[in-house]
């Protein structure tokens, strides 16, 4: 008896591809900062693309504290919202052709957020990764950080606590 032969790799990043852009173009606010994300296989890096409406203060010139605590909450909540869908993708509940915005999965809940602001954001390109600590059926615990320039140079980092969405069991 032969096993059924896998998908082609096309196909598999086809599918997860369509899935990211189903998560990341249904929140309006990661549109109007510019926030893209690159993929990696189930690795995501958040881009914060350089524009003049992000600077906070004209006079250094820095990007506005709130547009970076928006860019790490919005790095944590994709990352884990991400998390999630890659589980309900490769095990076949999901199907990315029929995610849109009105369709998509539930977003975790922000419980609580801490910015570190560690220096001025430049004006450039702005990187950020996060990485799940925590994840249970109600609660989750996520930290991000960003750089602009050097991986090991950070701007700032974050710790944000997250309250699930509760699926049908």
């Amino acid at each position: 008896m032969s096993r059924p032969r896998p998908e082609p790799v096309h196909v598999v990043q086809k599918r997860r591809d369509a899935a990211l852009r189903a998560l990341v173009h249904g929140v309006p606010y990661v549109e109007f900062l510019g926030i893209e994300f690159d993929r990696r296989g189930d690795e995501l890096t958040a881009l914060l693309p350089f524009s003049d409406k992000l600077i906070g203060n004209p006079m250094l010139p820095a990007i506005h504290g709130g547009v970076t605590a928006a860019f790490l909450e919005t790095s944590a909540i994709i990352e884990l919202g991400w998390s999630i869908l890659w589980d309900q993708i490769e095990s076949g509940q999901v199907d990315p052709e029929e995610l849109t915005p009105g369709q998509l999965p539930q977003f975790p809940k922000t419980i609580g957020f801490t910015v570190d602001y560690l220096r001025s954001g430049l004006p450039r390109t702005a990187y950020a990764r996060a990485r799940v600590v925590r994840s249970g059926r109600r609660y989750a615990s996520v930290h991000v950080e960003a750089w602009q320039d050097k991986r090991d140079r950070l701007f700032a980092q974050a710790t944000g606590h997250f309250l699930m969405p509760m699926f049908d069991e």
